[in-house]
């Protein structure tokens, strides 16, 4: 795949605002490996190859196992994510896929029960930001940093 263009170096002052305001997200107090679990999942579903590479990055860099990892796709049938984490996800997906699912009162109070109000503005807006970088990213094919098999060996 071929980049379309650098929205960086083609909007600088505008693409230092987004960058301004994820940190405000990230820095917002949610626990930082719930963080990275919905910015993957929500990248895993709209496809985004260079948020993947980065969050998976960044969560193994927090003590992620591979394992979680590997499941997150399937998080609904595997046991090792916690409820907190499962409301979240079940939340990424339903803002993710809104135009498809309307973000269900059953989503709704499902992340309710294991975030305050406070809390549930913050996730929100985190799924909201990595839904708009996906889009940046996929938008104008960005293409993540490939290390060659016999590198990563």
């Amino acid at each position: 795949m071929k980049p379309r263009m650098n929205a960086f170096a083609a909007a600088p002052a505008l693409m230092k605002e987004m960058i301004d305001f994820s940190m405000k997200v990230q820095g917002s107090g949610l626990e930082a490996s719930l963080m990275e679990l919905v910015k993957i999942r929500a990248s895993q579903i709209n496809g985004c190859a260079m948020c993947l590479h980065m969050h998976a990055l960044e969560a193994r860099k927090q003590g992620e196992t591979e394992e979680r990892l590997y499941l997150l796709s399937a998080w609904r049938e595997s046991p090792l994510f916690t409820d907190r984490e499962r409301a979240a996800l079940a939340w990424t997906e339903a803002l993710t896929l809104v135009s498809q699912t309307h973000a269900p009162d059953a989503d709704y109070a499902a992340m309710r029960a294991h975030f305050s109000e406070e809390e549930s503005v913050k996730l929100t807006l985190l799924i909201g930001v990595i839904n708009s970088w996906n889009r940046v990213q996929i938008g104008f094919h960005a293409v993540h940093p490939v290390v060659s098999r016999s590198e990563a060996a």
